[in-house]
């Protein structure tokens, strides 16, 4: 782990938006390292900010096949193993309050998952451990109401939040980004960050495996930047068709330089 406060969160040369980015779960330490380093080699380039992502362990499945993880020790020590080689801070998923203080032992950034979002006793075990925490913000939420989880931190003794966005409920089977509440949750004085990847989800498939339109990432990704996102929430696998979670849904590992260089020059073109 590295020490990690939100002012490093803005590359002070360059302006540009940080990224979190990488595979969806932890499956297992060559993968993880190899996902690694091909985003630090980019975003070094780039001069982007980068925290490493990777859920130890996946608590929100569909079917109870589905798979959940390697193990939460042995995954929580990969995410430990890449911010030490590689000099980054690292994010991951927690489920239930006794899990905060466990994955804050290894990782920098918590992140609550949207279905979680006002789970006022994992948030607060969140704000506990003094590490950042990213709250995604709830598919049957408003922007506004994320008002609410900032404030429950913050009480709490933390001010270190960050929100996401992931997209609305609509219908049983899609989501949609209403951009109005990117700033609209800037208002709360925290960064905010859009996940170009889960937000572009397809829920509740008849066949049991959430579905998704990963071509329509890089649509997602300019229109957040175009409105000033903070950073970007992406995962990606370099087989995504193989992944074993969420690979509907990621973006291909190779196609990520190009999409940042493009989102680089819409960034320069708004500010």
């Amino acid at each position: 782990m590295i020490n990690f406060p939100l002012d490093n969160l803005k590359n002070q040369e360059s302006g540009n938006f940080f990224l979190m980015a990488g595979p969806c779960a932890i499956e297992g330490e060559e993968i993880a390292m190899r996902i690694a380093e091909k985003i630090v080699t980019i975003t070094d380039k780039l001069q982007i900010p980068y925290i490493f992502k990777g859920s130890y362990r996946k608590a929100n499945r569909s079917k109870g096949d589905s798979f959940t993880g390697i193990g939460d020790e042995k995954a929580l020590k990969i995410l430990e193993k890449v911010s030490k080689t590689f000099g980054v801070p690292t994010v991951t998923d927690i489920h239930e309050s006794a899990e905060a203080a466990m994955a804050a032992a290894y990782v920098d950034v918590l992140q609550i998952p949207a279905f979680l979002c006002r789970q006022t006793d994992l948030l607060i075990a969140a704000a506990k451990t003094n590490k950042v925490v990213n709250v995604k913000k709830g598919q049957f939420l408003s922007a506004g109401s994320m008002k609410f989880a900032v404030e429950k931190i913050v009480e709490a003794g933390n001010n270190k939040v960050i929100l996401t966005d992931r997209g609305n409920t609509f219908g049983y089977q899609d989501l949609i980004v209403d951009y109005r509440g990117l700033p609209e949750m800037q208002s709360f004085g925290v960064p905010v960050v859009m996940d170009c990847t889960h937000s572009l989800q397809q829920p509740n498939q008849s066949s049991g495996v959430t579905g998704g339109k990963p071509a329509l990432i890089e649509t997602i990704a300019k229109a957040a930047i175009a409105v000033g996102a903070d950073g970007l929430f992406i995962e990606t696998h370099p087989d995504p068709t193989n992944a074993k979670s969420d690979g509907a849904n990621m973006l291909h590992l190779d196609l990520l330089e190009d999409l940042l260089v493009k989102l680089i020059r819409v960034r320069k073109a708004v500010i």
